[in-house]
């Protein structure tokens, strides 16, 4: 497992997603393989227009549609690298060692898998091409990614910004002991100023629970504290967020009681879908 997978696809994201992955890359002294996929049917029109016209001029037609089709898959692939090579450039400009380019048709989910055991994690913006017109939804790449990923799935946000305050949300949870257990060994956060926060009617336990996390953060030498609140989840982990100059936001993926198979964790969605700054999500 010797890079970081940055999943590309020409969005407003897509900077973002290759500075953020260079940082993560640089820390971890990892090369970058970055991939766009390109639709089954991306570049292609497969409405039928011929159904009502004479033999001689369905024939006449589809010969038409079919130059078009190819047309249109040339100019996707040429879209395809033209988004890879501009994401090469960003890549070494910010110091990465090593970046492979891969263009592939098909399903996002089989291309990944392909790639997946060789990889550290995965970098993907929040929202794909109909960003400025989806702002209240996750794109469905990401959440098909975030389901199925084996390895974890760093979130980016629309604007990169360096790193240095990470907030954890911990709530004890089998992803979210995962994911104390893989930042203590990971070098990403060395040198950071971490905060695990922990939320729960009882203020009390909740900081006892976050304390226990933290211990294992100190065992790895990470500059870590803990916190404790009660309230919802989102409005919470929101106002910790946007008032107190977090720069990353660590989740597991399912809290308690999460149909786990089906869906992403209600708070982690609601997270993901608000917060101004970049998840970091663990299975």
């Amino acid at each position: 497992m010797d890079k970081i997978l940055a999943l590309l696809d020409g969005s407003e994201y897509s900077k973002s997603v290759c500075h953020h992955t260079a940082w993560i890359a640089r820390k971890i002294d990892v090369g970058v393989e970055a991939m766009h996929v390109l639709g089954r049917r991306e570049g292609a029109e497969s409405t039928d227009l011929s159904g009502a016209l004479g033999l001689g001029a369905r024939s006449a037609l589809l010969e038409e549609l079919s130059t078009l089709d190819a047309q249109r898959s040339k100019l996707a692939q040429t879209r395809g690298h033209a988004i890879l090579e501009d994401a090469q450039k960003i890549l070494v400009e910010d110091g990465v060692r090593e970046v492979n380019l891969r263009l592939r048709r098909g399903d996002l989910l089989d291309a990944v898998r392909d790639v997946e055991d060789n990889v550290r994690a995965i970098t993907i913006g929040k929202r794909g091409e109909g960003s400025d017109y989806a702002t209240g939804h996750l794109g469905s790449n990401l959440e098909r990614i975030v389901r199925t990923s084996k390895v974890p799935v760093f979130v980016a946000s629309r604007a990169f910004k360096p790193i240095e305050k990470v907030l954890v949300a911990y709530d004890g949870s089998a992803s979210a002991k995962t994911a104390i257990d893989q930042m203590a060994i990971s070098p990403v956060f060395t040198g950071l100023d971490i905060r695990v926060l922990c939320i729960g009617n009882d203020e009390a336990r909740a900081e006892a629970t976050a304390a226990e996390a933290v211990s294992k953060l100190h065992a790895a030498h990470l500059t870590a504290s803990p916190r404790a609140a009660s309230g919802e989840p989102e409005e919470v982990l929101g106002k910790l967020v946007s008032e107190e100059g977090f720069d990353l936001l660590v989740m597991g993926a399912y809290g308690h009681s999460r149909i786990r198979s089906l869906i992403i964790g209600s708070t982690t969605t609601a997270m993901v879908q608000t917060a101004k700054i970049p998840v970091l999500l663990y299975r």
